[in-house]
């Protein structure tokens, strides 16, 4: 449970050294400093107007909070540990002061397991699935004698004759309940159907759960069924399912019971027993390892038997790189399956693989599984509210600042854009992701200078991320001395302004 909210997606744009503008190692008369400038900056005091004065609240509360955490050296080993999200474990206050960094993780993750026994994870868990069956078989056998008299001849005909798309999301309800919602729809060769579920899922004791099923669907009708899971041994598990299918047809029930056990640390064997329409019995020993993963089942049943083995090798990569292949023969004829398998982003994963069988034919399959993430949307939104806020309280004293610097020829900040820079080739949508951050800058001169920490700038006082999760630069025009320089810096390079020898090249106005 620790490790999922660690792993969760969400903006966090709220670094308390890029809001104070200081370094990681900065000491505490640099935060005290930098604490005492904003301060002036964002105090309400000197705001009449009630909506400029609730926004510079909010802002001296934000710079507040960061020097309260920072200036603290317990509170600031917390947060340079877990983040913000350390500090919000209740439990702290009462956490023997001066610890190391080991004990203060040790604890974290104490104080970390007895919250999430109090409280719920009120998450949706989605997931989904989309394939794409090719029809290929023209590609490697022409039929007709005479194919290449016939008009387009020529050309194999390849055409998508199956198409399979699925969506689940999962809830807990209590400690012990979970709900799971999925739905799916599928069209083969013209013919196409759909289905919703509906699954509660309680967990009875730590060696077992049991679970009711509801369902309904245009082609077989309303589902109810019920499914029991139980450990028999620190080795060996058993699953029990029964179901009620109401159609036009009649009631048809069904059954099915599973056996398994741990061969070894790696290995699996099933022995899994269906009635119903589909009688079957099944054996099957699956091994998975590392860098691989095989399977071998036989399966005699009504009506199809057959004997199938698979084998998928795992490559040690950050794509997640797969390659597998297939054998499946029984009563229907034989097929082979060969594919690959890659990540492609950080939610998905794009899978094709080529069928041959006898007498299927040839086919292509595509398959894309996606982890969907939570629509950041209205978190970008408030973010830029927040921003489009301080610009406001800071035009009086970015005025103040650009007189002082022209009146001795000092630091002017002409243009400055925060976010993914594209190429002119790039589609419309992506230019979007660029935000103007000329105010903010120069709100951050002083005495001439203009200095950046290591952190993301998304953190700084008038900034937001307006491209979540993909890389971002930092480009600026600006004025020293008679002289423009122009800057490109990555997002948590460090900046110092004016230093033209490594930062900017110079041209004469």
């Amino acid at each position: 449970m620790a490790a999922a909210l660690e792993n969760e997606l969400e903006i966090e744009n709220e670094d308390y050294y890029s809001l104070l503008n200081v370094r990681r190692e900065a000491s505490q008369e640099e935060l005290k400093s930098s604490y005492r400038r904003l301060c002036m900056l964002y105090h309400p005091d000197k705001h009449r107007d009630p909506e400029l004065k609730r926004q510079a609240e909010q802002l001296f509360n934000l710079v507040h909070r960061a020097y309260e955490v920072l200036s603290d050296p317990q509170s600031r080993a917390i947060y340079d540990i877990f983040g913000k999200k350390g500090l919000e474990v209740e439990g702290w206050e009462i956490v023997e002061r001066k610890r190391t960094p080991a004990e203060i993780r040790e604890e974290y993750e104490r104080l970390q397991r007895e919250r999430d026994e109090r409280r719920l994870q009120q998450r949706t868990n989605p997931k989904g699935t989309i394939s794409v069956g090719i029809d290929a078989t023209d590609l490697f056998d022409h039929y007709e004698e005479d194919f290449e008299e016939m008009p387009g001849g020529g050309f194999p005909h390849i055409e998508i004759n199956r198409m399979h798309i699925s969506q689940s999301i999962e809830a807990p309800l209590t400690t012990t309940d979970t709900a799971v919602l999925s739905g799916s729809l599928t069209t083969h060769n013209g013919n196409g159907g759909g289905n919703i579920n509906l699954c509660l899922r309680r967990v009875t004791s730590t060696r077992g759960w049991g679970e009711l099923e509801f369902g309904a669907g245009d082609i077989r009708g309303p589902l109810f069924g019920m499914k029991v899971f139980r450990n028999v041994t620190a080795r060996c598990f058993v699953t029990a399912q029964c179901g009620m299918q109401f159609s036009s047809r009649g009631v048809r029930p069904s059954a099915s019971t599973m056996m398994a056990r741990h061969l070894d640390q790696n290995t699996m064997g099933y022995l899994q027993w269906r009635w119903g329409s589909e009688s079957a019995m099944t054996t099957s020993i699956v091994r998975d390892t590392k860098t691989s993963h095989f399977t071998l089942a036989l399966q005699l049943g009504v009506p199809h038997s057959y004997l199938m083995m698979s084998y998928q090798y795992k490559f040690q990569d950050e794509d997640q790189t797969k390659v597998k292949g297939s054998v499946k023969t029984g009563f229907f004829g034989t097929v082979v399956e060969y594919g690959a398998e890659r990540k492609i982003s950080r939610h998905s994963v794009l899978s094709a693989t080529v069928s041959i069988g006898v007498p299927q034919g040839v086919s292509l399959k595509i398959r894309e599984l996606e982890k969907q993430r939570v629509d950041s949307a209205s978190d970008i939104a408030k973010k830029k509210n927040e921003a489009e806020s301080a610009l406001v309280l800071m035009q009086e004293s970015v005025r103040r600042i650009i007189e002082a610097e022209e009146s001795k020829m000092g630091l002017i900040i002409l243009n400055a854009w925060y976010g993914k820079f594209v190429t002119d080739n790039s589609q419309k949508q992506e230019r979007a992701k660029v935000i103007d951050v000329t105010v903010p800058l120069q709100c951050l001169v002083k005495d001439s200078k203009l200095i950046l920490t290591e952190a993301s700038k998304a953190g700084l006082p008038g900034f937001y991320d307006p491209c979540v999760g993909e890389e971002k630069s930092l480009k600026l025009l600006y004025q020293f001395r008679g002289v423009l320089h122009q800057v490109l810096s990555g997002d948590t390079e460090a900046l110092r302004i004016p230093k033209q020898c490594e930062y900017s090249k110079a041209s004469e106005i």
